[in-house]
């Protein structure tokens, strides 16, 4: 993948934050947050449309195509990863981890992001308690990777991952990366739920227990917790 400008990543950054690939995001939402005159913002709109990365539809504002989702994800699960070191490691103060973080993210190397997620232990959320999104290398657990010294030898995925509390009712899917290493497989199994199991979301639950989902036919309901680590590949129907 060509190295896209930081302009052009912070854009697709604010999409993914505030439409994902859900709901289209309206310039003027994008003009207020990035700070840039709507005018300069439509223009650029329209050439991320052309290079395949947004649907722009005037009047409506932009949404994510799945090639720009791919871009999106990464940059933000770079920027969360940053804040979480920043603050756990660096003892960096909260009020300050989000402006370093928006200077590092870009640069910031895969390799580098890989380090610094193995040394937080694979968290799932930022300070900010928003999901830190799976990586992009191909593993289907975090064991795997840890087992993995040598970075130029690992494979990345072709298809974006979606954790089961970002899914909405009737959505249906696959398990394909359980974030975690091997002492959260056996409650993950007890309930039914490993790579290549099934997945459809039966109803979306605003308390403890996040989502009730049938795994291969059977209904379960699921923490908060599990649904941000569990890591589905949706069934695009």
């Amino acid at each position: 993948m060509d190295k896209l400008s930081s302009n052009i990543e912070e854009y697709l950054e604010v999409l993914y934050r505030y439409g994902n690939k859900n709901k289209y995001v309206s310039t003027t939402k994008i003009s207020k947050v990035l700070g840039i005159a709507p005018g300069s913002v439509t223009g650029m709109l329209k050439k991320l449309s052309s290079n395949g990365y947004i649907d722009y539809e005037p009047y409506q504002g932009a949404i994510l195509t799945d090639k720009g989702l791919k871009i999106a994800r990464k940059i933000t699960r770079k920027h969360r990863i940053l804040e979480k070191f920043l603050l756990n490691v660096l003892n960096i103060t909260d009020k300050n981890i989000h402006e370093e973080a928006c200077k590092m993210e870009h640069s910031l190397s895969d390799e580098a992001e890989r380090a610094m997620c193995l040394i937080l232990e694979h968290p799932d959320i930022c300070p900010d308690d928003k999901i830190i999104p799976a990586c992009d290398f191909d593993f289907t657990n975090c064991e795997e990777c840890q087992s993995n010294e040598e970075i130029n030898e690992i494979g990345f995925r072709d298809h974006n991952l979606v954790p089961i509390s970002q899914l909405s009712d009737g959505d249906k899917g696959e398990v394909a990366f359980i974030r975690g290493d091997s002492s959260v497989l056996p409650k993950l199994i007890s309930l039914g739920i490993a790579i290549g199991s099934k997945i459809h979301i039966v109803n979306k639950i605003d308390r403890k227990d996040t989502s009730k989902i049938k795994v291969n036919g059977y209904t379960t309901k699921l923490t908060q917790e599990i649904s941000n680590n569990v890591f589905i590949k949706v069934n695009e129907e």
